[in-house]
């Protein structure tokens, strides 16, 4: 749920009353700060790493005064990682802690300031080389620089010129600022969350301000609700492409300004930590960079299925209603969730007593389970300040709130008054996690969706409890606050010298948030911790799901931070149902995948109304969710109804694209898997599988699922075609086989696509797992397999790969050797004249106990079809193959191949097959003549 202060005339107001009280935060145009900093020692460190030293060159006092003494770290903790880390050389300064997201801590600070040492290295400009990357300096004044070792590009370059419109490096107590050259041609992506209406790349000129902000996604270019200082870089030369990241591991707020030649961090605190990811390749990237941050948490089987969300479904019995017109209209529908009605006064861990009865809602998900959906309630930070609220006096005994002064800091969210716990406090997430488990014995959920957590505040600065009348009365709406506040500015942490650009009008930064200059656990500033709320939440909350059954926790979080995808799944927010919002959802969901949150979705047919409903784009909507990783529906109190099954046109279309991704439930999972074990992402750009071709670095209209299936939806109103970029090779229709497209340059193709239809393609070269689909996961995980093989159309040679991973997908582990996996490779080759067909099994007995068997394969692009037939399984022949059908049908063209020839070529079904999934298998026949 959204504080409506997002809608549009609140917002104007909110930009109008903010501008009048704030007209001094604007900027003029930029003075040069200061001369920077000059190195004046460095030399090894134990580790291997270099410690230098550097001295401020000239004072000032824009935005407060330099920290005169730095001390610089570098060092090469992977192949392919470097890490530079630049901070105050005399006093502690906050750092995004350790044991919230683990890695190597840096040098402790030493007080020799600029004296003689044993093995020091020269001032001049030298160079600390890696297996990768090579770091290099120059002393007076002081810069670095990152380069690729393999062919000698720079990476990163902090050096300033004169007339370079930022500057050297700036050190002060509230105001870091760090620059980078870049060349014209870099395509940049991440640095998110926001809304980007240019698409996916990073547009120059455009503002980048990361700081958690309960703002909806409607808001374009603004801070939305997560935090992810990190951006790729990908660079094509000559023809070859090279992908690296960039990490400022850094909570505080900021301001990114990327000018198309150079990037430039303004930051109000923290540290510089920097971390360079060497790539070359996208996939390498988020591999090395997952690996760092946290691999992306393996998600249970179920939730790849559909999901269902409204706020308003004002009883139970409206929830029992919406599965039973799901089953009648033949949608998939797997997840039942709950906003805040299910609640007793919007109360966490609560259950509103007459529309949600206790007992009726323990019997209703008896029910449920046992047919195998799942029941997800919503759960917002804010604990009511409330004697008689159990979760509340718990609360107030183990002192687990953010405090103010002393006291716990009051704030108003949907039940009213409210603390935050402060879940940097060990004792908060023990407390949370018994309350997660007393919710639990009410009413056995099966996730938790966190919201609200950047963290939203109804209202801004020190507030206190209205005597004399009652907050909120129950008759306006709950997003006006209205507790008695006063607003805090008295500290540097609540005014900061420099003002960053938050809302996208350079708002306060405690506004509608905890002022910032309350204190967590151990007197750690709000002003520094802030966007790290959402992500320690989510830590929390797994901690405590996890303990409930030792069961694979499912936790959605709005707000993120780096690392979030260890522990949760995210959605985009607060979107709105137009077409725009459509489009957008693809770059947010492709850069979450970036950002090591693979399992990413867009509310389906948007959160926030349109005037009128729109019943065709919903129909495009579902068309595109179908591939999301997670595909949920969900819409606002307000807006109309719009289920999939509201219109027969989108309960078509449902039925259509949903039938297809329950058919894809097992490459889905093994996708799920893939993310797990090394960070690929779910839904990709076209430039993971294809980075050498430039014409795709900007593409955001079509997007990928794993390496091999190519989405190319519709995105505009009133539209039966699209035109669908097709990079070089063959792509064959993945609802009707015997289509394909063939090009040997990147081809724009229009595509036929009626209102019920979804062009989706699968690449040559490609080995895909299939089932028959079902109404649920659970029906359709028992479904015989299909094995999709797709050479290159007509060839005589050619190979193609896949993989399948199977296991007990709530065991909270993801991985081979507990017993209940199985992981099967799969290859093809055509040559001499000859197809082969074969799998590798690893640990089959899971697979074997579960009887599942492979129905048929299916192969695509033969030139031709043969005999002398062969099956084996485990090596042994198989002599009865009486059941076993070929069938064969030509392939069709949406249009003639480039050279304007016609290659006959054929789809091949082999049916009746009975192969277990579990054990080794090898066909092979002739190709004929």
């Amino acid at each position: 749920m959204e504080i409506f202060s997002s809608s549009p005339l609140l917002h104007f107001l909110l930009v109008l009353t903010i501008c009048i009280a704030c007209v001094n935060f604007v900027h003029t145009a930029p003075t040069k700060i200061g001369k920077g900093y000059r190195l004046i020692a460095i030399e090894e460190s134990p580790d291997g790493g270099l410690i230098g030293h550097l001295k401020v060159k000239k004072k000032n006092n824009i935005y407060g005064p330099d920290i005169p003494h730095l001390q610089l770290y570098v060092k090469h903790e992977t192949d392919n990682r470097l890490r530079i880390h630049i901070t105050d050389a005399e006093k502690q300064r906050w750092e995004v802690p350790y044991d919230l997201l683990p890695r190597e801590t840096a040098p402790s600070l030493k007080q020799t300031i600029g004296k003689s040492r044993k093995s020091q290295i020269p001032l001049m400009s030298s160079e600390y080389s890696g297996n990768e990357l090579m770091f290099s300096y120059i002393s007076d004044p002081f810069s670095f620089s990152v380069k690729r070792k393999s062919n000698g590009q720079t990476l990163f370059n902090s050096s300033c010129e004169d007339s370079d419109p930022y500057n050297s490096l700036v050190f002060k107590d509230q105001y870091l600022e760090v620059s980078t050259k870049l060349p014209k041609d870099a395509s940049l992506y991440g640095l998110g969350e926001n809304t980007q209406p240019h698409g996916i790349k990073i547009y120059p000129n455009d503002p980048y301000t990361l700081y958690t902000t309960d703002q909806s996604a409607i808001n374009l270019n603004m801070d939305l609700y997560g935090s992810h200082p990190m951006y790729m870089d990908l660079r094509n030369v000559k023809g070859e492409a090279y992908a690296h990241a960039v990490l400022l591991m850094n909570s505080n707020g900021m301001d990114v300004f990327y000018r198309g030649d150079s990037l430039t961090y303004k930051v109000i605190g923290g540290v510089l930590d920097f971390y360079f990811f060497s790539g070359p390749t996208p996939l390498a990237v988020v591999d090395q960079y997952t690996q760092f941050i946290g691999r992306p948490a393996p998600m249970p089987y179920w939730s790849l299925g559909f999901h269902q969300c409204r706020w308003g479904y004002h009883n139970l019995s409206v929830i029992e209603d919406v599965i039973a017109n799901y089953k009648k209209a033949k949608i998939p529908l797997d997840v039942i969730w709950n906003d805040d009605d299910h609640m007793d006064g919007k109360k966490d861990f609560t259950l509103n007593p007459v529309n949600y009865p206790g007992p009726k809602l323990r019997a209703f998900l008896e029910k449920i389970h046992a047919e195998g959906m799942h029941y997800i309630v919503i759960n917002d930070p804010g604990i009511g300040v409330n004697k008689s609220y159990g979760t509340y006096q718990r609360g107030i005994a183990n002192d687990v709130f953010i405090k103010y002064e002393g006291k716990p800091f009051l704030a108003q969210v949907w039940p009213g008054a409210v603390h935050f716990p402060d879940f940097l406090n060990p004792k908060t997430v023990e407390w949370w996690g018994d309350e997660i488990r007393r919710f639990h014995e009410l009413a056995p959920i099966d996730g938790l969706w966190i919201d609200m957590n950047e963290v939203s505040n109804f209202c801004t600065g020190l507030c206190t409890i209205p005597e004399g009348r009652i907050c909120p009365n129950g008759t306006g709406p709950g997003w006006i606050c209205c507790l008695d506040c006063k607003n805090v500015t008295k500290t540097k942490w609540d005014d900061p010298p420099y003002k960053i650009n938050a809302s996208g009008i350079q708002a306060p930064i405690g506004y509608k948030t905890i002022a910032t200059s309350a204190t967590h656990y151990n007197g750690v500033r709000e002003y520094d911790a802030h966007s790290l709320y959402g992500f320690s939440e989510t830590i929390a909350t797994h901690k405590g799901l996890q303990a409930l059954e030792g069961k694979r926790p499912f936790i959605l979080s709005r707000a993120t931070f780096v690392g979030s995808g260890h522990y949760a799944a995210h959605w985009t927010g607060d979107n709105k149902g137009t077409w725009e919002d459509l489009k957008y959802s693809i770059s947010t969901v492709m850069n979450f995948g970036m950002f090591g949150v693979p399992m990413v979705g867009a509310d389906i047919c948007g959160f926030y109304p349109a005037a009128p409903p729109l019943e065709e784009l919903c129909n495009r909507w579902i068309e595109v969710g179908a591939f999301y990783p997670f595909s949920r529906d969900h819409a606002n109190y307000y807006s109309p109804r719009q289920e999939l099954y509201q219109w027969k046109s989108v309960a078509k279309s449902a039925r259509n694209a949903l039938g297809m991704r329950y058919k894809l439930l097992p490459y889905f999972y093994t996708l799920n898997y893939e993310a797990h074990m090394t960070g690929a992402p779910i839904a990709r750009p076209l430039f993971f599988t294809f980075p050498n071709i430039p014409e795709l670095y900007e593409l955001s209209t079509q997007f990928l699922v794993g390496s091999s299936i190519m989405v190319s939806p519709v995105l505009e109103e009133a539209k039966t075609k699209v035109s669908a970029l097709f990079p070089p090779g063959t792509w064959y229709n993945l609802f009707d086989m015997t289509q394909a497209i063939v090009t040997k340059e990147p081809h724009y193709r229009s595509l036929d696509a009626p209102l019920n239809v979804i062009n989706v393609h699968l690449y040559q070269n490609a080995i895909i797992p299939m089932q028959r689909g079902g109404m649920l996961t659970k029906q359709a995980r028992k479904t015989p397999f299909t094995i999709v093989v797709a050479f290159p159309l007509g060839a005589s040679e050619g190979e193609a790969k896949g993989n399948l991973f199977l296991d007990e997908d709530e065991l909270p582990e993801m991985k081979l050797g507990n017993g209940q996996s199985t992981y099967i490779d799969f290859y093809a080759t055509t040559r001499n004249g000859t197809v082969k067909i074969w799998s590798e099994v690893q640990e089959s007995k899971y697979a074997l106990d579960k009887g599942w068997y492979i129905e048929k394969v299916t192969v695509l692009g033969l030139n031709r079809i043969g005999g002398a037939f062969e099956i084996l399984s485990d090596g042994t022949k198989l002599e009865d193959t009486s059941k076993v059908q070929f069938a064969t049908e030509e392939h069709k063209y949406i249009d003639k191949l480039e050279d304007g020839s016609h290659k006959k070529s054929m789809m091949l079904d082999i049916q009746g097959l009975e192969l277990p999934v579990g054990k080794n298998f090898a066909m092979s026949w002739k190709m004929g003549v």
